[in-house]
């Protein structure tokens, strides 16, 4: 009996697991995620490459694969190596911002993105390119030279000294062996306030920008039916000494500083003439304008002055110590 008895209880034994209960997870390894296929669009034209998902058959996906770096894409029957990261950011999901308040742990998100351009895929991302719009719109503007000297001039339009109304050129430094004579930053000036100058002047800024406000405050209201178009231009830049003696100190002339008008033509054509016309009733507009100038140039010399004065007005920007000098 005890033969018989011992045979049972093995048989038992290893019969016992045949009716065990079976595990609640399968201890084969999971299947691969699924892998990503790009294809050209159905509208080749559009450049649109669409991504479809696709999961590897069930003998591979017990199979671990390596990572792949890169994704082949065929772009214009051309196959073309893509960074995996490139294309995964393309189809990243987008959570929804009004669902991040919530207190669900697992909030709802956006379908990935089913379609990229070409672009996407080969290009930084958006918030990683420079913003190029601002170079779209260039605008022209004035051009300045600052030349050596008491003030700048600028190029605009024709314009010289920084005022729209100073018309003329800017020319290169004068220049001379005479101690005294020439200017740093001369300009040819054609005309000042709207009246030609002729011929022209070549002096600095500073008396450019006088004999302009003189023209604009003092001449043109003088004249008030018919207006001023031109200056007869006597004088200008020339290095000389003053009125021309001998053995004197040197004129403002030869500094630039001063401008000496002979006659003023108006709209109508008619001539006011200073050597002619001073003393006449023709003339009275233009001695007012010229009393009007005291202040607006250091120093005024006419007729009324010295009898080297008799045919024109002599204005110059000379600093004065004691204030304007007018005669």
């Amino acid at each position: 009996m005890k033969a018989p008895a011992a045979a049972a209880i093995l048989l038992a034994w290893f019969c016992m697991p045949c009716f065990a209960d079976a595990p609640a997870t399968s201890v084969r390894p999971h299947a691969a995620p699924a892998t990503l296929a790009l294809t050209p669009a159905s509208n080749p034209a559009t450049g649109v490459v669409m991504i479809a998902v696709s999961q590897p058959a069930a003998a591979e996906a017990l199979r671990p694969r390596p990572r792949p770096d890169t994704v082949q894409v065929t772009l214009s029957n051309q196959a073309v190596a893509v960074p995996l990261a490139a294309v995964e950011a393309s189809v990243r999901p987008r959570v929804r911002p009004s669902l991040m308040a919530k207190a669900d742990p697992a909030p709802e998100v956006e379908a990935p993105v089913a379609a990229a351009s070409p672009a996407a895929l080969s290009s930084p991302r958006p918030e990683e390119r420079p913003d190029l719009g601002s170079l779209e719109h260039v605008e022209t503007v004035a051009a300045i030279r600052i030349l050596p000297g008491k003030t700048a001039v600028f190029g605009r339009k024709g314009s010289v000294c920084g005022v729209p109304g100073i018309k003329g050129e800017e020319i290169a430094p004068i220049t001379s062996r005479v101690r005294g004579c020439g200017i740093e930053d001369p300009v040819r000036v054609t005309s000042v306030d709207g009246v030609q100058l002729s011929p022209a002047a070549t002096i600095d800024c500073g008396t450019a920008v006088a004999l302009n406000n003189w023209v604009d405050r003092a001449l043109q209201p003088a004249f008030k039916r018919d207006k001023v178009a031109q200056l007869r231009i006597a004088a200008s830049y020339a290095c000389r000494p003053r009125n021309n003696v001998k053995g004197a100190k040197l004129s403002e002339h030869s500094k630039g500083n001063a401008i000496d008008i002979g006659a003023i033509v108006l709209e109508s054509g008619k001539t006011i003439s200073v050597e002619s016309d001073w003393r006449k009733s023709a003339g009275k507009p233009m001695k007012a304008a010229y009393r009007a100038a005291c202040g607006i140039f250091g120093t005024t010399l006419g007729p009324d002055g010295d009898r080297y004065h008799k045919n024109h007005m002599h204005f110059d920007t000379a600093d004065q110590r004691n204030g304007p000098y007018c005669h």
